[in-house]
């Protein structure tokens, strides 16, 4: 119970840590297709190995000025949490100390489940009423 509440804590502060942050990833595509992808950095710019493959699109080549394209996505980060205080009023604490020890004796039972009517026998029917008023189950 112990890890799974570190686990818990930790995936939330993960979690504020994410929402709380922002950060830039830079796409750098070269006839529509993706070439460089860097975050937190700038993309780099097409190089001469990828210069040299053949393209199937004949309209776009690599030496042409307009057919790279640099696009970015900002991730915004926000800083508007609010603080809260915790104050217990007495009534509060009253409610929850007994709703605890009510809780935790509710488990608390017997070692032996005693069944009281145990050594008793049915009563004896004389006659069989079911049949008697033709009623049957279905």
């Amino acid at each position: 119970m112990q890890s799974f509440n570190k686990i818990i804590a930790i995936s939330l502060v993960f979690a504020v840590m994410f929402a709380s942050s922002s950060f830039t990833v830079n796409m750098h595509f070269c006839c529509n297709k993706l070439v460089d992808m860097a975050v937190f950095a700038k993309a780099q710019v097409c190089d001469n190995s990828i210069k040299g493959q053949t393209n199937s699109l004949k309209e776009c080549s690599f030496e042409k000025k307009g057919c790279c394209d640099n696009k970015s996505f900002v991730k915004e980060g926000s800083d508007n949490f609010q603080k809260t205080s915790f104050e217990m009023e007495n009534q509060n604490l009253v409610f929850l100390h007994t709703f605890f020890y009510a809780y935790v004796n509710l488990f608390e039972g017997l070692e032996q489940n005693i069944v009281p009517f145990l050594n008793y026998d049915p009563p004896l029917i004389p006659k069989d009423f079911q049949v008697l008023h033709e009623v049957y189950l279905i």
